[in-house]
């Protein structure tokens, strides 16, 4: 047991130093305005070289750090957390992969080298899903894999599409080509990848089943890595989105996720999907504010988020593992009684991510939705973001009410504790972050802060909005009764909003019934038919059968040699004269 221990806080202080040095570096990279290119030339056969190129500017300095310093704290946390599975030392292996793959989509420049990344994510997140090995952690595994194929192909004919100007090194053609034909089907295929990435629509319905990996990596993934890929990728190529069509249509969409994560987090009882569905819908709001051509804003907002999110998710995971493993909300109740440091450390990141004054949230969701006020903005969008807004404290609330106030309702004789020290000391640097990572945050990105001048109502609709979802997520979830009697009066709304708006069947049965069962019919009459007898197999069997007629002559004795000779002439002679 020594040595997984030893590998679990090796890890930790490596990553941790690494974090702390990355973040150091991305400070003074913004104050001294600088950018570094690093070519490495792999190999160089004639006149052809092959060059792996790095970027480091302050914004892949600063996200590695974050990355890096949630990372290490994940897997402090998973030596507790993870004490009882016999291969930890595997479980950290690949959490340590999956980070390694994150560093390779930051820093590069290049889509070849990105798509490392992108596909290193793609993998050892399978890998990580199906880590507890059962049917439905398969199922799942299986709609994440194939969902993030659909981006990994866009990013491949991306690649295809880049060779119209000489290089894969995307970052020196945004600004002057970003207008041409070329550069116009590159950002689409781009934001088709990203959309896929990010889990926007309607590719939603991998992010909540992706929830069937240990709460550790879902602290990982939700946060900084796996589903901030596309948000990072779009920033990357955010020249190509504002004003632009394709800007309007991720605008669209993005506002559509918000929106549909909001609505079925209200529905959800499964502590885990409702925090990967606040996940989504934060998604959603990143990715809106990108495409009104505010990467810097989208970027954070991505930040402040990986604070509490990762933490909201440990805090589950605490939550989780003393009440056995169970996760439905409606067996909890109490915890701040019984956990009261494991509450303290929820409630925090929860306030944090309705946007509650002062804490990391704040400063980035309020200025997003000042900028939205401020800005050339349709009713629809804008109704979507502030509604969103206002889903986004009512399903917190009802969270909050739930697992937190009333009588524990799970059984009697409840192992319930907060002596977990090892999962409380993975949680506290980020309760810190949570309420001094934003105001940190800002002075660094924005030192000189905008001057948002709105009438008094606009200033204050964010907090309005705020206060009346948080109202209507106390009533719901007091009134258990008759929110239960309008669930049976409305059974197809309810499984409307509850299940995604349908997303999870349509990607799953939707797919299965038409394009799988058609590869299946042609795998059966092609590959395993006709090909069979025509191609490879056919062949195979035709010459060993031969041979081994062959074979018995050579075997045999000179008499047969004879035989056959004298045979075969005499036919020969038989034929010549006649």
């Amino acid at each position: 047991m020594l040595w997984p221990l030893s590998v679990c806080f090796l890890s930790f202080v490596v990553l941790f130093m690494l974090s702390l040095t990355m973040v150091g570096l991305g400070v003074i990279f913004i104050m001294k305005d600088l950018i570094y290119f690093i070519e490495w030339e792999v190999l160089s056969l004639n006149s052809g070289s092959i060059v792996m190129t790095f970027l480091f500017d302050w914004m892949s300095l600063i996200f590695m750090g974050f990355v890096l310093f949630i990372s290490s704290l994940v897997i402090f946390y998973s030596d507790e957390y993870m004490a009882g599975d016999l291969n930890i030392n595997r479980f950290i292996i690949l959490v340590l992969m999956f980070v390694l793959s994150m560093m390779f989509l930051i820093i590069s420049p290049n889509l070849v080298s990105i798509l490392l990344g992108w596909d290193g994510l793609g993998l050892v997140s399978y890998l990580l899903v199906i880590y507890y090995q059962n049917v439905k952690s398969f199922n799942a595994g299986m709609l994440t894999a194939l969902s993030n194929r659909i981006g990994d192909v866009a990013l491949l004919m991306a690649i295809a599409w880049m060779l119209n100007f000489g290089s894969w090194n995307y970052i020196f053609y945004l600004e002057c080509a970003h207008e041409s034909v070329e550069m116009v089907i590159i950002g689409w295929l781009v934001v088709l990848a990203a959309m896929t990435k990010s889990a926007q629509i309607p590719f939603s319905s991998w992010l909540p089943a992706a929830m069937a990996a240990p709460t550790p990596v879902s602290a990982l993934v939700h946060s900084s890595t796996l589903v901030t890929a596309g948000v990072y990728l779009l920033i990357r190529f955010n020249f190509l989105l504002a004003g632009n069509s394709q800007g309007t249509f991720l605008l669209l969409f993005a506002g559509l996720t918000m929106f549909m994560a909001g609505l079925g987090a209200n529905f959800e009882f499964d502590l885990k999907k409702i925090i990967a569905l606040s996940t989504l819908s934060q998604l959603g709001l990143m990715m809106s504010i990108l495409a009104m051509g505010f990467p810097k804003l989208a970027f954070f907002h991505l930040l402040t988020h990986a604070l509490f999110k990762a933490l909201l998710f440990m805090c589950a995971g605490a939550i989780i593992h003393n009440m056995k493993d169970s996760q439905d909300i409606r067996f909890m109740g109490g915890l701040t009684t019984q956990m009261p440091l494991t509450s303290i450390c929820f409630n925090l990141s929860n306030l944090a991510l309705c946007g509650a004054p002062f804490l990391a949230g704040f400063y980035s969701k309020d200025l997003i939705l000042e900028m939205v006020t401020l800005s050339y903005m349709n009713y629809f969008s804008f109704i979507l973001y502030f509604f969103s807004t206002g889903l986004t404290v009512c399903y917190s609330l009802r969270l909050v009410y739930y697992a937190m106030s009333g009588e524990f309702n799970s059984s009697g004789l409840h192992p319930l504790n907060d002596e977990g020290w090892v999962m409380l000391r993975g949680m506290l640097p980020l309760s810190l972050m949570a309420v001094l990572g934003g105001c940190m945050l800002s002075w660094i990105l924005f030192p000189s802060p905008s001057m948002i001048c709105l009438p008094f109502y606009l200033k204050t609709l964010a907090v309005s909005v705020s206060l009346v979802g948080g109202w209507l997520g106390y009533e719901l979830s007091q009134s258990r009764l008759s929110y239960s009697n309008w669930t049976w009066r409305h059974q197809f709304l309810t499984s409307f909003f509850g299940l995604m708006w349908f997303l999870p069947f349509l990607s799953t049965y939707g797919v299965v019934a038409s394009p799988l069962r058609l590869g299946g019919v042609s795998l059966k009459a092609f590959d395993q038919g006709w090909s069979e007898f025509i191609g490879a197999q056919g062949m195979y069997t035709f010459f060993s059968s031969n041979s081994k007629i062959t074979q018995g002559w050579q075997n045999n004795d000179l008499k047969t040699y004879l035989l056959s000779f004298v045979l075969w002439t005499s036919i020969l002679l038989f034929l010549v004269m006649y």
